[in-house]
């Protein structure tokens, strides 16, 4: 009997501990149940939760920057992102190595699957920049320098230095460059986007020319360019475009000499202070068609593609002269005697 009760005590205690690492391993199960559970919530929350509410903001991948390096720029943008599952949703969407640089615009309600994928596809935000028709390059030029998302290479090249890079031999990029508005990535070079202007106004010039009426006193498409400049700055109104362009076709015809004051102003440069005055317009100067006659030797400013058409297809009137109302529009006249009654009616008898 006293084994009987030694087994049952001996039984009793290994029953004891059984239980007690039934118990832990239970313990041990559930804590992990319930840790394994809040990962997973902890990870769909990651996954699916935008990182941004109510704000956009701006981030900018550099090269060489390491994957913590653009987690540390958009936490420090406070954007709610986790950097250990920023790490695991990159490598699930095999993103790691196809992060593409440049500045991109996070906006409100981004995941961060999605901006993984704006950053792989490198859809970084387009800035812009707008030449207005009738600018010079100079107006160009500064347009551009103060603009501090261009990366500036000119430093104040000559124009030389300028149409060399344009690899064009033309003697001056006064004109080369079409009017638009062009986008572009931070950091775009200055040299870059004149380029495409200036590509673009050579598509646009060729096209044009392609397709003019016939007749016209052009040798070159240069040459209606220069013209097509001159037209641009005498007006605003869409509809004498082709009006002015047909009176300074029909000078150019006649010999006359085209007597625009746009060119004189241009020829002037930095003495032009607001008024032209009777001793400018007698001034020799390769601009002044009051004294040269033709056309200039290059354009005056930027021509949009309607002043290109307009000097392509002029007006087939008889006018010789036009003057200004004083409303952007002009009065015009087929004899010097009609245009000089106009003169006085729109110009003399206001001063």
């Amino acid at each position: 009997m006293k084994k009987v009760g030694q087994y049952r005590a001996w039984l009793s205690g290994r029953l004891t501990r059984t239980n007690k690492i039934i118990g832990f391993t239970l313990l041990v199960l559930s804590f992990a149940g319930g840790a394994g559970g809040w990962l997973w919530m902890d990870y769909q929350s990651a996954l699916h939760q935008p990182a941004l509410v109510n704000k956009t903001i701006y981030v900018e991948i550099e090269k060489g920057d390491s994957l913590d390096r653009i987690i540390d720029k958009l936490v420090t943008q406070q954007l709610a992102v986790k950097p250990f599952w920023f790490k695991v949703i990159a490598f699930q969407e095999n993103a790691l190595k196809k992060l593409k640089t440049g500045e991109y615009e996070l906006t409100s309600g981004l995941t961060v699957p999605q901006i993984l994928a704006l950053f792989v596809q490198g859809k970084t935000k387009q800035h812009a920049i707008t030449f207005p028709e009738g600018w010079s390059f100079k107006e160009i030029l500064h347009e551009i320098e103060k603009n501090p998302d261009i990366e500036h290479t000119l430093n104040g090249a000559g124009f030389g230095s300028v149409m060399a890079k344009f690899k064009s031999d033309m003697p001056s990029p006064e004109g080369l460059l079409f009017p638009d508005t062009y986008f572009f990535e931070k950091h775009t070079s200055d040299t870059s986007l004149l380029k495409r202007a200036y590509d673009k106004m050579q598509q646009v010039l060729q096209q044009e020319w392609l397709n003019k009426a016939e007749d016209l006193p052009f040798k070159t498409p240069y040459e209606a360019l220069i013209l097509a400049s001159i037209v641009e700055k005498e007006t605003g109104a869409a509809a004498e475009r082709p009006l002015i362009a047909g009176v300074f076709i029909r000078r150019l015809e006649q010999n006359m000499l085209l007597q625009t004051d746009p060119t004189v102003i241009y020829g002037m440069g930095e003495s032009y202070q607001g008024d032209i005055k009777t001793k400018d317009l007698t001034t020799a100067t390769p601009y002044n068609t009051y004294v040269i006659s033709g056309l200039p030797p290059t354009p005056i400013a930027m021509p949009g593609r309607d002043a290109l058409y307009a000097v392509l297809h002029p007006d087939k009137g008889d006018s010789l002269y036009f003057v200004a109302r004083g409303d952007g529009t002009h009065v015009f006249s087929a004899s010097l005697k009609d245009h000089n009654v106009a003169v006085d009616k729109f110009q003399r008898n206001k001063k």
